[in-house]
């Protein structure tokens, strides 16, 4: 039978013969290949990437363009939102008679200066460069370079900005204490992201946004266990009754800024695991850095803050960073709507025969 027969449709009367259908072991079946709505067949090959390779593997998360950047703007306000909230909740609580803080974090704040503190947290963007490239394989443009020195510098600015005092009495074997416990704290908490995006990509392996309510839950459950046990084996839940009724609003007020600040550490951390999910580690903490500088602004409008000219500068240096960051998704996107172009664009192979 010649290679080129098929059978012949015409307007009044069809041929009963179909030709047999070629599978991968050269061997025929009678059976036609099923048509989806479209008319294409379900025996498509696989998809080809750039170098010229099938995969069968599928995207982190399948989203349409305009879906991805909707996606990304929620966890970002999400993050910015919580943070903020977070902060000016601690501001309060402090303010009016509570003393608890976060472990090592907490050393630092004991030890050090308001400045040199901010200024040492400042280092975890460049911590998290250095986890993302080495275990993420983040691939680093000049527009991405640009973004984490400016945002660096930016929140470096805030810190030299605070002109408070470090505190009294503080020995130099305590400075140093309060420096490499603050030190430590932002390496971990950068390592901490780089290893939840490998487990987005190597374990949990799922589609779905549901997977960070799962990577919260089991992140919140470990946290939860060790703070509950650090609670009771320092004995400072005895002092929790006292500092309740010592706080300077009242207890109920007390009650509800502990509560709403735990709403909003939550809020902040489905924005920092969101964005991991759907960006990058990188890029989370990037965002998690522009809120340093946005923070100032909501502090002017909740306390009365002053908003001096160093403040301005830091914001401007922050949203550039963040601008040349976003500008570096928009190629990409176009590079990657090009490169789909083409494929879908490329000659089908050689048919059986």
């Amino acid at each position: 039978m010649p290679d080129n027969e098929f059978a012949i449709l015409v307007k009044d009367e069809t041929s009963t013969y179909q030709p047999p259908v070629l599978v991968k072991d050269g061997t025929a079946t009678d059976q036609p290949p099923t048509l989806l709505k479209d008319g294409l067949s379900t025996d498509q090959p696989p998809t080809l990437v750039k170098d010229g390779t099938s995969t069968d593997q599928p995207p982190l998360i399948k989203l349409r363009h305009w879906q991805s950047w909707l996606m990304m703007a929620l966890n970002i306000f999400f993050l910015l939102a919580g943070q903020a909230a977070t902060i000016l909740l601690g501001r309060s609580y402090y303010d009016h008679g509570g003393n608890r803080d976060n472990m090592l974090y907490s050393v630092g704040l004991l030890y050090l200066s308001a400045s040199t503190y901010s200024l040492i947290c400042a280092t975890q963007l460049a911590f998290n460069a250095i986890f993302s490239f080495i275990i993420n394989h983040q691939k680093f443009t000049a527009l991405i370079l640009n973004s984490v020195v400016v945002l660096s510098l930016s929140a470096s600015l805030l810190g030299v900005n605070d002109d408070s005092d470090g505190p009294s009495g503080v020995s130099n074997s305590k400075y140093i204490l309060g420096f490499l416990c603050t030190l430590g704290a932002s390496a971990l908490y950068s390592l901490l992201l780089s290893l939840m995006q490998l487990s987005f990509q190597k374990v949990l392996k799922k589609e779905t946004f549901s997977v960070v309510l799962e990577m919260l839950i089991y992140t919140s459950a470990v946290a939860t266990c060790v703070s509950v046990v650090g609670l009771f084996a320092s004995g400072e839940w005895r002092t929790l009754h006292g500092e309740m009724n010592g706080y300077g609003t009242g207890k109920v007020s007390y009650v509800m800024t502990l509560a709403w600040t735990a709403v909003a550490w939550q809020v902040c951390s489905v924005g920092v695991v969101g964005l991991i999910f759907v960006m990058s580690s990188l890029f989370s903490i990037v965002i998690s850095t522009l809120s340093l500088a946005l923070t100032p602004i909501a502090a002017v409008i909740v306390f009365h803050d002053k908003m001096n000219g160093v403040k301005v500068i830091a914001l401007l240096m922050a949203l550039w960073g963040f601008t040349s960051y976003i500008y570096q998704n928009h190629l990409d996107d176009i590079k990657e709507k090009k490169a789909q172009a083409d494929v879908n664009g490329a000659p089908d192979g050689p048919s059986c025969q």
